[in-house]
């Protein structure tokens, strides 16, 4: 999808002209870079959170040449998908906390970056554990038919 798709739905959807859906779009776009480049949080509910981190600098290596070269350091964008949204992509059903859920994602996030871990790593070990959720429930019934 492209800012041209999002401007054609936002005219088809709300009726607005298509300069002024342009000029909506065009807005939130420009909001959403100034909140980032200040550095701030941008949270979606329902949807996710976008966040500015820093990297540290740290060494490298070209793959092709295998010799080591310094990464300098910087800032990314990293972007989190609310339960909503993870829900929506899976087909599954959206929980009715779900609010609570992204409330309580979100400070997990934040207390594994104050701890000085990677919200990333912290988001794939989640998602790890909810896979091991249905084996823990399998192997729970067999330990009980054994007995």
């Amino acid at each position: 999808m492209t800012k041209a798709d999002i401007i054609e739905g936002v005219y088809e959807k709300v009726g607005f002209s298509k300069k002024e859906s342009a000029e909506i779009v065009e807005l939130v776009f420009d909001t959403f870079k100034e909140t980032l480049e200040r550095g701030d949080k941008i949270k979606i509910s329902g949807f996710g959170n976008f966040q500015v981190r820093q990297k540290k600098a740290r060494v490298g290596r070209n793959p092709q040449t295998g010799k080591e070269i310094e990464i300098s350091a910087r800032r990314v964008l990293t972007f989190r998908p609310s339960a909503v949204l993870k829900a929506a992509l899976n087909g599954e059903q959206i929980p009715e906390n779900h609010s609570e859920l992204d409330a309580a994602e979100d400070a997990a996030a934040d207390a594994a970056e104050a701890a000085g871990l990677d919200p990333e790593d912290l988001d794939e070990a989640l998602e790890e554990m909810e896979e091991l959720e249905p084996m823990k429930a399998s192997v729970g019934g067999m330990k009980a038919k054994a007995e």
